[in-house]
């Protein structure tokens, strides 16, 4: 799906999932959440694209793509770990269990990659070599393998603040987590990374890294939450043309969003400096990404919605037997 077929629909962005109906809001950086008395959970995905620790656009689609892309992930891989899912009312909605979500986020690494100030290569460039409990060689090229997957783990920041790297024995001396839900959520990780590898290799895809966001539930059960091996939360490469680019020093194939993290990078300091807006054109290309990669990593055709319906009315609508309840 090209941005010409596309632009009939540019209009159709979700920046806000706002629903007064609904009880308990709880507005993330890309969803919007309502949690029901009766313990169930709506997350409402947007079109908001965030990276550098903010919002840099709304992207038609996203929402969707993440959605629909997370929905094909945990039902690929709930024979691993239980996951939050309970209904899908909407291309952009899930209805999930409400959980208490642990203060870590769970970052599985195959490559030395990465842009932000927190990724292995940014730190690796920097001179470092240990970080987040690991030790790596000398040598290492940008977007190479790693020897094993590695887990850097993260604290989980509040919006505006800064994920701060972790290591093993950091998230057991803070209490973050207790040694039972730390080997857990380590081992589970590395299962899902390993099962999102295999299958994105049938797909000709490399899953280069990822993140997992765990909770528990009424009965302390580790579950799996948030979303699943999506472009958001993931970085994809095509695997066809990795070894060429790799050889020649070029950045691999992609599809996720280092296209709009890139643009910015080229042009300021996104840490330091106001980031400019996005082009009409970068944003609607973005969106034909998106839709590539749901297309790519499902093998499944992505629906267009109704052009002359706002999503935000179509939520609503779907959502109805909710807002009622």
């Amino acid at each position: 799906m090209d941005t010409a077929e596309l632009t009939p629909y540019a209009h159709l962005v979700l920046q806000e999932a706002s629903l007064p109906e609904l009880p308990n809001h709880y507005r993330g950086k890309v969803r919007d959440n309502y949690d029901l008395p009766d313990g169930r959970r709506i997350l409402i995905s947007s079109d908001r694209l965030s990276a550098f620790d903010q919002i840099l656009a709304a992207i038609p689609f996203k929402g969707q793509v993440l959605t629909q892309t997370a929905r094909y992930w945990f039902e690929a891989t709930r024979d691993l770990c239980p996951n939050h899912v309970i209904a899908y009312p909407d291309p952009n909605v899930v209805v999930g269990q409400h959980l208490s979500i642990l203060p870590v986020e769970i970052v599985v690494r195959g490559y030395l990659a990465g842009t932000t100030a927190t990724s292995i290569l940014t730190q690796y460039k920097a001179g470092a070599r240990s970080m987040y409990g690991h030790t790596l060689p000398d040598g290492m090229r940008p977007n190479e393998r790693l020897a094993t997957p590695i887990i850097t783990p993260t604290t989980k920041a509040m919006d505006g603040a800064h994920d701060e790297p972790l290591t093993a024995d950091a998230i057991l001396a803070q209490g973050l987590l207790t040694a039972a839900q730390w080997q857990s959520v380590s081992e589970t990780a590395l299962a899902l990374f390993a099962r999102g590898q295999a299958l994105s290799a049938e797909r000709g895809l490399i899953l280069a890294d990822t993140k997992y966001e765990f909770g528990t539930d009424a009965q302390g059960r580790i579950v799996l939450a948030d979303e699943i091996h999506t472009p958001d939360s993931s970085r994809y490469w095509f695997a066809a043309s990795y070894p060429a680019r790799f050889a020649e020093g070029a950045p691999p194939e992609s599809f996720d969003k280092d296209f709009v993290r890139n643009w910015v990078a080229a042009r300021c300091d996104p840490y330091k400096d106001t980031v400019p807006p996005i082009p009409p054109e970068i944003v609607l290309e973005t969106a034909a990404i998106y839709i590539r990669a749901f297309e790519t990593i499902t093998g499944e055709r992505f629906v267009l919605p109704d052009r002359d319906e706002a999503p935000l009315d179509r939520i609503r609508r779907n959502l109805a037997a909710y807002l009622a309840a």
